[in-house]
């Protein structure tokens, strides 16, 4: 079962709580694949996603069987507990969790892209890029909203921001990404 709903997740962890192993595969099958993929975009190192991301479950793990109570919050706190870890591990190696183009150009590639018309390689060049160029915190509400996959509700509670800033930083964000990608698109004028 995976969760579709907030009563799904809330079963789900109530399970797992009690060591349910099936229930806690749901959870990990749902969530990890997201986990995953927001620490590797931010860090640029999937060796390093992988870790944080083993670590996030298991501190996931053991607060569900100490007690944790769902109430509806669940996606931000788990995002949060990510971010969190790969935030204290970029402190403690002394470097910027920022991908390189060719890491982000790896992540970006799908086996079904190339008979895609509409994303071909010079696109990916360009949206690669183009999010390198981004500050941290549009590249991050990119990276939460559309690498994590989270709702800007969860986000809300995730950066405890209002949630029309986030909507602003999102859509100013979405922006100048599509007017980096066009003018690097754009062929050199000839004078």
């Amino acid at each position: 079962m995976d969760p579709e709903s907030p009563d799904d997740i809330a079963e789900l962890l109530r399970r797992a709580s009690t060591g349910d192993q099936e229930a806690w595969r749901s959870i990990v099958h749902c969530y990890g694949p997201r986990v995953f993929g927001l620490i590797r975009v931010q860090c640029g190192d999937p060796e390093l996603a992988e870790e944080l991301t083993q670590s996030t479950f298991c501190t996931v793990a053991s607060k569900i069987t100490d007690g944790y109570e769902e109430t509806g919050r669940f996606e931000a706190w788990l995002f949060r507990i990510a971010m969190n870890r790969l935030r204290d591990e970029m402190r403690r190696r002394k470097r910027h969790a920022r991908p390189t183009s060719n890491e982000v150009m790896a992540l970006l590639d799908d086996s079904s892209a190339p008979d895609d018309p509409l994303f071909d390689d010079s696109d990916r060049r360009a949206l690669a890029m183009a999010l390198d160029q981004l500050s941290a915190k549009e590249r991050q509400i990119i990276d939460l909203r559309h690498v994590g996959g989270m709702s800007f509700r969860h986000i809300e509670t995730l950066l405890q921001e209002p949630i029309g800033t986030l909507l602003a930083r999102h859509h100013r964000a979405l922006r100048k990404l599509r007017s980096l990608m066009e003018k690097d698109k754009k062929p050199p004028s000839s004078s």
